[in-house]
């Protein structure tokens, strides 16, 4: 029976490159894999699922609006699928993540769906959410903060490297305005 699986972590853990090793992995004993992507979610080109150490994907793109049941069915008519893969899963709806695990359930498909738990103010993604609540197997990968301790916290930095602690729930960034950091140093970062 096919499971639903939620790999989280803060960011800079490697999410992506597990995404992108687990589809290759089903590639190379010639497995059909689907791998999403958010729309909005253009750092390294609208469609593209990219890691930090170099490799990268194509995707097929969602947003909030459609039904990621009814596409994956759509598509598994035309290619049969063994496994489904989601990147920046955080972005996922409560209703996406109830359908995917009606892939799950329904279809026989895997899900792995890789996201962040939390946003810069400490609080869940509804996406994140829902996949820790109604995920089958749940699997933390591991970031380090400055200190060498487990960084599980992310901190949004303005230009100065201040944190900013108010702002849309949802900003596109990368290194350059986010660090991963365990909960101490994001509380003295956070509420400094």
């Amino acid at each position: 029976m096919a499971k639903l699986y939620f790999y989280y972590s803060s960011m800079n853990a490697g999410k992506s490159t597990a995404l992108l090793q687990s589809s290759y992995n089903y590639k190379e004993r010639g497995m059909k894999t689907l791998v999403l992507a958010p729309a909005f979610d253009d750092r390294f080109g609208v469609g593209k699922v990219a890691s930090r150490i170099g490799i990268e994907a194509e995707a097929m793109t969602f947003v909030a609006e459609d039904d990621l049941l009814a596409a994956i069915e759509k598509h598994a008519e035309a290619n049969p699928l063994h496994c489904v893969l989601i990147d920046e899963a955080q972005f996922l709806t409560k209703a996406q993540v109830f359908q995917l695990g009606e892939v799950t359930d329904k279809l026989n498909i895997p899900v792995l769906a890789y996201g962040l738990r939390t946003d810069f103010q400490g609080e869940p993604f509804e996406g994140s959410k829902y996949l820790l609540a109604w995920s089958d197997n749940l699997k933390e990968l591991k970031a380090i903060c400055d200190c060498g301790s487990k960084a599980t916290m992310v901190v949004r930095l303005d230009q100065d490297g201040n944190a900013i602690t108010e702002g849309s729930q949802v900003e596109i960034g990368g290194n350059d305005r986010y660090v991963s950091m365990c909960r101490r140093h994001f509380k003295e970062k956070y509420f400094a």
